[in-house]
């Protein structure tokens, strides 16, 4: 289906939006691209992702979206190495906390919690990443009895295949053809929301016939989770980085395993994308990015949003991306 998007920030290039509601406002937290000058790779290393912005709104499709500034950057974080990627934010007793995945000094990416009295920031780092972490693309669920999951990981450039059983192994390799896919991560967060409370475990994505999707499906894990419930069912969705969707699964509880659903967003314009769902006012919206406004320059990419509505079943009605 084809819908009406919005551009939210034309000014500059920001992607990876995590969005939430607090206060009444929705509050927007994206990556940041900026040029670096290094040849595009897979590992991303042609957006230099110095720092994090803040926006907000009260209109998601129409009204003014403020720019909160810089809240957050690599030169504020101790252990930092390079590159701030895809972060979350939640929010606890009177805290918000933002998780960020970022590089060490040797170029291994781990998760930091940074935390402020607003939603807005700035957010002041904690002095160490929370142990035990890896990977990239934290999203922060909030369930209904007060309990906080961090859903991440993410393949080639995030990764996320250089660990088996949480740990780190010494040949990295990913699984192929007819193999289970490789699968994302969930893991319950401390009750100080610093720190993982168990071993993180996989985020298992099966067919109609309770089957894994294999590494060869075009619809099997790759990045960008995020979590939402509609209708008191839990909606795992997430990218399939390389073939260009992003996709859902549904499933009774937040460690899954969850059903494949269908597609959600089908290919933009642009390299991978990466979302958040989130309702607002009695309305769901899908919040993603696009490279259109950079005329492929270095993919760099911009915000956008748009409506999202689901069936009589619960189905969520799928979006054309744009791309031909």
């Amino acid at each position: 289906m084809k819908k009406e998007a919005r551009y939210l920030v034309p000014g500059d290039y920001m992607a990876d939006p995590s969005v939430h509601v607090f206060n009444g406002k929705v509050y927007i937290y994206p990556s940041h691209d900026w040029e670096s000058g290094v040849p595009e790779n897979d590992n991303g290393d042609h957006f230099n992702m110095k720092d994090y912005h803040v926006f907000s709104t009260d209109d998601v499709m129409h009204g003014e979206v403020t720019d909160h500034g810089v809240v957050l950057r690599v030169e504020d974080v101790p252990w930092a190495g390079r590159q701030l990627w895809d972060c979350d934010v939640a929010f606890k007793d009177g805290k918000y906390y933002m998780y960020f995945p970022m590089k060490d000094r040797n170029d291994v990416f781990h998760m930091g919690v940074a935390i402020s009295d607003r939603p807005e920031g700035p957010f002041t780092p904690q002095p160490d990443p929370i142990k035990g972490s890896y990977s990239i693309d934290p999203a922060v669920f909030r369930d209904d009895d007060g309990s906080y999951y961090m859903y991440f990981g993410g393949i080639w450039g995030g990764q996320l295949q250089r660990y088996r059983d949480n740990k780190a192994v010494e040949h990295p390799s990913l699984p192929e053809g007819d193999e289970p896919a490789l699968p994302g991560r969930v893991v319950r967060l401390a009750d100080d929301m610093l720190e993982f409370a168990e071993e993180p475990k996989p985020v298992v994505v099966v067919d109609a016939d309770g089957k894994p999707l294999t590494a060869s499906d075009p619809h099997r894990f790759f990045e960008a989770s995020w979590m939402h419930k509609y209708n008191g069912k839990y909606y795992f969705s997430y990218s399939t980085g390389d073939t260009h969707f992003l996709c859902y699964a549904t499933g009774d509880n937040p460690y899954g395993p969850f059903t494949y659903q269908g597609v959600i967003l089908t290919p933009v314009v642009g390299w991978t994308t990466h979302h958040s769902i989130v309702e607002y006012k009695g309305k769901w919206y899908l919040f993603h990015h696009d490279c259109v406004p950079s005329n492929g320059k270095t993919w760099l990419r911009s915000l956008k949003v748009v409506e999202l509505e689901y069936d009589a079943d619960g189905k969520i009605i799928t979006i054309d991306g744009g791309a031909e």
